[in-house]
């Protein structure tokens, strides 16, 4: 049985789909204004660092 393709790792989907990413290009500052004009409450990802304990 093969191993799973999607393994999740936080900062890179950060800094591939992120805000800062997104920003960069104009197809990427589409998106956002796209999803605003919609009414996205979350425009892009966003990753929260966690406190450890």
């Amino acid at each position: 049985m093969p191993k799973r393709t999607y393994q999740p790792k936080k900062r890179k989907k950060a800094r591939v789909h992120g805000f800062m990413k997104r920003m960069q290009t104009p197809g990427g500052r589409n998106v956002l204004k796209s999803r605003r004009a919609k009414g996205r409450k979350k425009i892009a990802i966003s990753v929260r660092k966690t406190k450890s304990k």
